[in-house]
C-alpha cells in the first residue's frame, strides 16, 4: 500500500478540514509555500557556502564546539567520550560533526562546518520529499518555511552548531511519526514510519536535550488519537505506537546512564565554560516566562496580521494582558534579556534616555498582544484544529518546550537562538490560522531571512 493512500477515516479528515474556513490544503499554497522555500534554502546553501570558503577560521561557538568534535573525532562513541565532553548539547551532533571533520583531516573546522550544511540540507530535502508523500503536505512545508528565514537558520547552517544535526532528527521523526499516528488504518507502512520517527526523535533528544519536549508531546497525541479516532480496540496500532516509544527511549536511557544526568558530568559540576557555566537538573521558576516571551517575540514576524482581526470585545481582554505584561517584563528588563540580537537591539537604544526600558516593554506589549490574538483565532478554528494532527501536535510541542525549562538548573542562560528548535512548529501553527502569504507577510519573511544572512556575516567582519 503505498504511503500516500487515504483511509476513508483520512479522507474525511481532510473534507473537514477544507470545509473550516482554512485553505491550509489548497493545492496552488502549497505551491507557494514549496517555492518560498526552495528559494530560502538556496540563499542559505549559497551564503554558507561562500562563508566556509572564505572565513577559515573559528567564529561564534565554533572555539568551544570544535573541542568535542576533535574528542569524538579521535575516539569515536566511547564511554571516554562521553564523560570527557565539555559542551551542554547532547553528543549526537558532535558525532555528526566529527565524521566532516574526519573526512577532511587538514581542516577539521571545514569538515565539521561541511557536515552541518550537509544536516540541513538532508533535512530541507527530506521533508519536501516525505511531504509530497504527506496527508497533510501544506504544514510540513509551512514548518521549512518557517525554519529557513528564521533569524539564526544561516548562521546554525554555516557554523559548527548543533541545531542543523538536531532538527534534522526531530523534523524527519516527527513527520514519519504523525503519519504513522494519525492513520487509523496501521499498514506495514505505518509501521516501519513509527519505528524510524520513533528512534528519529530519541536521537534528537541525544543531540539537544531541548527536544525532549517532543517524547511527551507525542505521548499526549497518542492519547488524543486513540480516544478520538475510535481505534482502542485495534492492538495493532496501539503495539506501533508503543515499541516506537520504546525505541525513542532507547538512545535517551543510554546517555542517562552513561552521564548519570540530563548534560554532560563536565557541564553539570560547572567545570565547562571556563567555569563561568553551569546546567543541570534542576528547579528554575523564572526559565519558563522568559522562553514563553520570546517564543511570543519569534511569533509576531509570523503571525502579525492576526492583531488586526480582532473584535472589540476579545480587545478589551488582549490589551490589559499586553500592558500589565508589557510593564512588568520592562520592570524585570535584567531577569528577561537574554543573549542575542533582541538584547542587543535594547542595549543599543538605551543611548537614550530610557530607551531600553521603553523599548523593551513595548516589544513584549505587542509580543502579548500578538500571542492573545493568535489564540483567539485558533479558538474560532479548533473545529479543523482538531482534525489537524501536525497543528495539534505542534501545540504539544510549544507547550512542553516552555514547561521543561522549570527543570533547567544551573546559570546558563536562554540564548535566543534555541527557539530556532521551535521555529517549525511555529511554523505550522502560524500558517494554519493564516495560510494565505500576503505580500505584507512575504515582505516580514524576507527582512527575517535579511537578518539571518546579516547574523551570519558580520562574523566575517569581526576582529
Amino acid at each position: 500500500m503505498p504511503l500516500n493512500h487515504k483511509s476513508p477515516d483520512d479522507q474525511s479528515l481532510e473534507r473537514a478540514l477544507r470545509s473550516s474556513g482554512s485553505d491550509t490544503l489548497r493545492q496552488p499554497q502549497n505551491e507557494i509555500y514549496f517555492r518560498v522555500v526552495l528559494i530560502g534554502l538556496l540563499l542559505n546553501i549559497v551564503s554558507a557556502i561562500l562563508f566556509i570558503s572564505l572565513v577559515n577560521r573559528p567564529v561564534y561557538d565554533d572555539v568551544y564546539n570544535m573541542l568535542d568534535v576533535r574528542t569524538y573525532a579521535a575516539d569515536g562513541l566511547s564511554a571516554k567520550a562521553l564523560l570527557s565532553q565539555r559542551n551542554a548539547p547532547g553528543p549526537a551532533s558532535f558525532l555528526w560533526m566529527a565524521v566532516g571533520a574526519r573526512l577532511l583531516p587538514g581542516n577539521e573546522l571545514r569538515g565539521a562546518r561541511v557536515a552541518v550544511l550537509g544536516s540541513w540540507i538532508l533535512l530541507v530535502v527530506g521533508m519536501l520529499l516525505g511531504a509530497r508523500y504527506s496527508k497533510f503536505p501544506a504544514a510540513w512545508y509551512a514548518s521549512l518555511l518557517a525554519l529557513v528565514v528564521f533569524p539564526h537558520s544561516v548562521e546554525s547552517t554555516a557554523t559548527a552548531l548543533t541545531e542543523g544535526p538536531s532538527l534534522l532528527f526531530a523534523l524527519l521523526g516527527v513527520l514519519a511519526w504523525i503519519e504513522s499516528a494519525s492513520s487509523s488504518k496501521p499498514t506495514r507502512n505505518t509501521y516501519v514510519l513509527a519505528m524510524l520517527g520513533g528512534l528519529s526523535m530519541g536521537i534528537a533528544v541525544t543531540c539537544r536535550q531541548y527536544f525532549l519536549a517532543l517524547l511527551p508531546a507525542a505521548a499526549i497525541f497518542a492519547i488524543y488519537q486513540w480516544r478520538r479516532t475510535g481505534i482502542r480496540e485495534d492492538f495493532r496500532w496501539a503495539g506501533s505506537i508503543l515499541v516506537s516509544f520504546l525505541l525513542a527511549a532507547v538512545p535517551v536511557l543510554l546517555l542517562l546512564f552513561v552521564w548519570k544526568n540530563i548534560s554532560s558530568p563536565a557541564v553539570a559540576s560547572g567545570s565547562s565554560y571556563d567555569n563561568a557555566w553551569k546546567a543541570s537538573v534542576g528547579l528554575n521558576l523564572s526559565r519558563p516566562l522568559i522562553v514563553a516571551l520570546y517564543t511570543a517575540l519569534y511569533l509576531v514576524p509570523l503571525t502579525f496580521p492576526v492583531m488586526l482581526r480582532l473584535k472589540n470585545s476579545r480587545r478589551l481582554i488582549a490589551l490589559p494582558i499586553a500592558i500589565l505584561g508589557g510593564v512588568s517584563i520592562a520592570y524585570f528588563s535584567p531577569l528577561f534579556l537574554q543573549p542575542g540580537p533582541l538584547n542587543s537591539f535594547i542595549q543599543f537604544s538605551s543611548r537614550v534616555l530610557h530607551g531600553a526600558t521603553v523599548l523593551l516593554a513595548l516589544a513584549a506589549a505587542i509580543a502579548l498582544y500578538n500571542a492573545a490574538a493568535v489564540v483567539f483565532l485558533l479558538w474560532d478554528q479548533r473545529q479543523a484544529l482538531l482534525s489537524c494532527p501536525p497543528v495539534i501536535f505542534s501545540l504539544f510541542v510549544v507547550l512542553f518546550f516552555i514547561a521543561e525549562q522549570i527543570g533547567v538548573g544551573g546559570n546558563l542562560p536562554f540564548y535566543d537562538r534555541y527557539v530556532l528548535q521551535l521555529a517549525p512548529f511555529l511554523g505550522i501553527i502560524a500558517f494554519f490560522a493564516l495560510p494565505r502569504l500576503t505580500p505584507a507577510r512575504l515582505l516580514a519573511l524576507a527582512a527575517l531571512s535579511v537578518l539571518s544572512h546579516i547574523m551570519l556575516w558580520r562574523f566575517a567582519f569581526a576582529s
